[in-house]
């Protein structure tokens, strides 16, 4: 696998909180955990944001996708709001998760508490080719729940 340099800072008063890692040799995500200064309670259907006490600096051409915890989804309903969230390249401000309690009971996030994770990931630029017409396909125009609606093929 490549590995891609990416520098990252400890906010201030977070040395204890751990640098994201890969729980497997070959886990796509590194688990963020929370850098709360105290518990916060996320009632169901509340959400919360949470920070990292982490800054990062991705080089140019990445983007570091903020993603839930399938283990925290299942057992509690608590996922990524914005699943998945987006750091930008040239952000340099704290990574900070928003958290949304899907569950039936209060949850409770902890300092320390792994929360998300992350997979970084090369970002393609597009350029527009504008035309009057798109050239056709099979599908044509069908959207939501369009496709797999015909014989078995």
């Amino acid at each position: 696998m490549t590995e891609v340099a990416v520098a990252v800072t400890r906010l201030p008063g977070n040395d204890d909180i751990a640098l994201p890692r890969y729980e497997t040799e070959q886990s796509a995500g590194l688990d963020l955990a929370a850098a709360l200064p105290e518990t916060v309670v996320l009632d169901p259907g509340g959400r919360a944001t949470i920070p990292t006490g982490l800054a990062i600096a991705l080089p140019p051409g990445y983007e570091a996708q903020i993603r839930p915890r399938s283990g925290l989804a299942a057992r509690s309903g608590v996922t990524v709001l914005n699943a998945p969230g987006t750091v930008d390249a040239d952000y340099r401000g704290e990574v900070k998760v928003v958290l949304a309690n899907l569950g039936d009971v209060p949850f409770e996030v902890e300092r320390g508490m792994r929360i998300a994770q992350m997979v970084v990931a090369p970002v393609t630029r597009i350029a527009w080719d504008e035309m009057d017409a798109l050239p056709g396909s099979a599908r044509g125009a069908g959207g939501f729940g369009s496709t797999g609606t015909g014989p078995a093929g």
